[in-house]
C-alpha cells in the first residue's frame, strides 16, 4: 500500500510506462535530489503516460511526510522488510537499499534497468528512454 493509503499494482498499471525507482532513505540530500527531479519532470511524465513510483525501507508515515515536505506528486512505497527490493534483486547496505530504477514498459516487461544513477540527472535519462519505447 502506498504513502498515500492506494492500492498499487503493476497488473493495474498495464498500459503505462512505470519508473520504479528504489533509493535509500526519505529526506537525504541524493534521495531529495532524486525526489524533487522527479517531481520538477512529471508534466513530461504524464504526458507520456508514464507512472512514477518511488520505493524505500521507510514506513508509510515517513514516506508521507518526505511527500508533503517535497511536493512530491507520484507514489511512495514502503518496503519495511526490503521484499520488494529482494525480489528485483535490489542490494541493500546497512539496511538501505540501494539506488536502482526500472523501466517497465506498457506490457508489463522490464526494459531497462539502470544501476548507476546520478539523482541530478536521472529523471531527464529517464524521460530519454521512454522516447524510444
Amino acid at each position: 500500500m502506498a504513502h498515500n493509503g492506494d492500492r498499487v499494482s503493476l497488473e493495474a498499471l498495464r498500459g503505462k510506462v512505470v519508473v520504479l525507482y528504489f533509493y535509500p532513505k526519505d529526506g537525504t540530500p541524493g534521495c531529495t535530489t532524486e525526489a524533487q527531479e522527479f517531481r520538477d519532470s512529471f508534466p513530461a511524465f504524464q504526458a507520456k503516460n508514464a507512472v512514477i513510483v518511488g520505493v524505500s525501507r521507510d514506513d508509510a508515515s515517513s514516506h508521507q511526510e518526505f511527500a508533503t515536505d517535497e511536493n512530491l506528486p507520484f507514489i511512495l512505497l514502503p518496503d519495511i522488510d526490503g521484499a520488494l527490493a529482494q525480489a528485483y534483486g535490489v542490494g541493500s547496505t546497512f539496511g538501505f537499499s540501494q539506488r536502482m530504477t526500472f523501466v517497465i514498459d506498457r506490457e508489463g516487461k522490464i526494459a531497462e534497468i539502470y544501476r548507476q544513477v546520478d539523482p541530478k540527472t536521472h529523471a531527464k535519462e529517464v524521460l530519454r528512454l521512454i522516447d524510444t519505447l
